[in-house]
């Protein structure tokens, strides 16, 4: 039986050669000679092919977000470079000028990306406008999470599903073999399931409809949690088993990269700001008390590993230091220790722990040791953030839970925020919560005490 309402199958062979062709033309600039030339056109081919397979920069679907297009072309981008100045290292005689090879790297990954997103947009009004390009289907189960899909069909156009009808499997009327009569007849593409109604029985009949009639069967979570994780699917053998998470981070290529932006952001900050900032707070802090510049603590990082964190000192000398936790108009802090910690300068030393390896400048914010032992006997999953590393800011800090733990709520959400950062990082969420915690430093935050 056909296929009805798919994207052609060429769609992505001719992205590929779009882009190809926009990394080979724009390299004519170079005015290599004609051997040089046949290499480094073979090598753009190759490598190109190869780590776009790698990155799955061209599997993007009527539900990707643009966020996701975003990374992917910032992640191809870097990779790339990285590739193209392999090749002018290796050709060492031939070599141009790094401006110019980042000026050709600049517009070709200019006019991809404009390509891309402008294609990614033409196809959602081309949906929402015309009706074109899209997906019929329908929904089996009659359930809360049934209709909130059904809502959301009706109510985004641009992702182009039709639904034509939701199916309550609770009644006799709608038996299997009527359903699947009626998806033959309106030539549904795409069934979607609500576990919450299918017995096994029936679940094996309606995959083994769909696999046999070319039906893209999906399934709705019902409400058991472990459905509404990011399973990994895997095979030993023959056997599939299920992994309760996947986490980007323990792909070597995502490492590479997160590693690679920890760096360079670390650097930055040691020489340009550090280096010269040190010695005025310094100056500051002496001023003021007696006692060490930096103060340093025993923090849980990647693994329940313990490191040392470092940071300005901003409170006197105290035996309480590694025990409580500063409370608002603490007296401990002193009058430029205030004023770090409200601009979050008192932070910057961790960056020198950035480039030690032992945090990184996103992830899950390492807790006191004493604090670690006691939230994991009494929050739910707060071990989970220890698989990545802690990082000087995190997205629960810039989405409003950073500073004291006041109730139980604020790091029950800390730990959510910190769970799906660890299943969802990419390199843009890693700006992204980059800039807001900038933005945040310079507003001032009511919790930045």
């Amino acid at each position: 039986m056909p296929k009805t309402g798919r994207y052609s199958g060429l769609i992505r062979p001719i992205s590929y050669f779009v882009d190809i062709s926009i990394l080979l033309s724009l390299a004519l600039q170079f005015k290599f000679d004609l051997q040089l030339n046949l290499a480094f056109y073979l090598y753009v081919v190759i490598t190109w092919i190869l780590l776009s397979l790698k990155s799955n920069f061209y599997e993007v679907y009527r539900y990707t977000k643009v966020t996701r297009i975003v990374s992917l072309t910032i992640q191809q981008f870097v990779i790339f470079t990285l590739i193209v100045f392999a090749f002018f290292g290796y050709f060492y005689e031939y070599g141009r000028d790094s401006s110019r090879i980042f000026l050709y790297l600049g517009k070709a990954f200019g006019l991809i990306f404009l390509i891309k997103i402008s294609f990614y947009y033409f196809l959602k009004k081309y949906r929402k406008d015309l009706g074109g390009n899209y997906r019929v289907t329908v929904i089996l189960g009659k359930t809360k999470r049934s209709l909130q899909l059904n809502t959301f069909f009706k109510h985004n156009p641009e992702y182009g599903y039709k639904c034509l009808k939701v199916f309550d499997l609770n009644k006799s009327e709608n038996d299997l073999d009527t359903i699947f009569e009626f998806i033959l007849k309106n030539q549904v593409d795409e069934i979607y399931c609500s576990m919450e109604e299918l017995s096994n029985k029936k679940l094996n009949s309606i995959i083994t409809y769909a696999d046999n009639n070319l039906k893209v069967l999906k399934f709705l979570p019902d409400n058991k949690d472990v459905y509404s994780r990011q399973l990994n699917y895997e095979y030993y053998g023959f056997l599939p088993i299920l992994s309760l998470r996947k986490i980007p981070l323990d792909d070597a290529l995502n490492k590479f990269l997160k590693r690679t932006f920890d760096i360079i952001i670390s650097l930055i900050v040691l020489i340009f700001i550090l280096s010269w900032l040190t010695p005025l707070i310094a100056i500051l802090i002496k001023i003021e008390s007696k006692g060490a510049v930096f103060f340093k603590q025993k923090r849980n990082g990647l693994d329940y590993k313990e490191f040392y964190c470092y940071k300005f000192r901003s409170m006197k000398p105290n035996p309480e230091a590694d025990l409580h936790q500063v409370r608002k108009n603490d007296k401990r802090i002193t009058k430029i220790g205030k004023f770090l910690r409200k601009t979050s300068i008192d932070e910057l030393p961790q960056f020198y722990n950035v480039l030690l390896g032992d945090m990184s400048v996103a992830g899950p914010r390492p807790h006191m040791v004493s604090h670690t032992h006691m939230y994991a006997e009494n929050v739910d999953k707060f071990m989970v953030r220890h698989f990545v590393k802690p990082g000087i800011t995190g997205l629960a800090q810039v989405s409003g839970y950073r500073g004291e733990v006041e109730t139980d709520q604020d790091i029950i959400n800390r730990v959510k925020y910190d769970i799906f950062y660890l299943e969802n990082w990419s390199l843009l969420m890693d700006i992204k919560i980059v800039f807001l915690t900038i933005r945040n430093a310079i507003q001032g935050e009511k919790k930045a005490y």
